[in-house]
């Protein structure tokens, strides 16, 4: 019963492969992910908003309840005259009891019945369908311009970078000709 040890494998300081390594495996779909969410927001909002759309309207019990929501803040919180108070059964409620009723008959709307999860549930389909676009979808061929650090980016940039282009006209206007 001789033991003969494991033969030792040689180590060196310099391995070749000639496929991908498990780090570029890993950060590629995280690269590729962040340069597509850069290139394709605004169809990405368009795909979450179309599938939220298509689930509320396959549940209208949901919708209506969503409408119904959307009607009570609007007429008795956000077109209401500030000097005219909610009567209601002659009782008065004041700015502050006519906000927790309407806060308090969302929360019952949306987490006490069906409506909380047919939103959730369009909501994580939508973004599942996002995350699987921009894991896949390889950015070699996209041609991004790149914006200068100092403007921002998000939904609604659009509304800052207008602002920002009429305050370099304004002092611009100003400013006496160079000759």
């Amino acid at each position: 019963m001789s033991s003969t040890a494991p033969p030792v494998l040689p180590i060196t300081s310099h391995q070749t492969t000639t496929g991908p390594t498990v780090a570029s495996a890993v950060s590629g779909p995280e690269s590729a992910s962040s340069t597509n969410y850069s290139y394709f927001r605004v169809n990405y909002y368009t795909v979450v908003a179309a599938i939220l759309a298509v689930s509320l309207l396959t549940n209208p019990f949901s919708l209506v309840v969503l409408v119904g929501l959307l009607a009570a803040w609007t007429f008795l919180y956000l077109f209401r005259p500030a000097d005219q108070p909610v009567v209601l059964f002659g009782r008065t409620f004041s700015d502050f009891e006519t906000l927790a009723m309407l806060s308090a008959l969302t929360v019952f709307s949306v987490f006490l019945t069906s409506v909380g999860s047919v939103i959730i549930s369009a909501l994580m389909l939508g973004i599942t369908v996002v995350c699987l676009h921009g894991a896949f979808r390889q950015p070699e061929d996209l041609f991004l311009d790149e914006q200068e650090p100092s403007q921002s980016t998000g939904f609604l940039s659009f509304l800052r970078g207008a602002a920002a282009n009429a305050a370099v006209a304004s002092a611009t206007a100003g400013a006496p000709p160079r000759v």
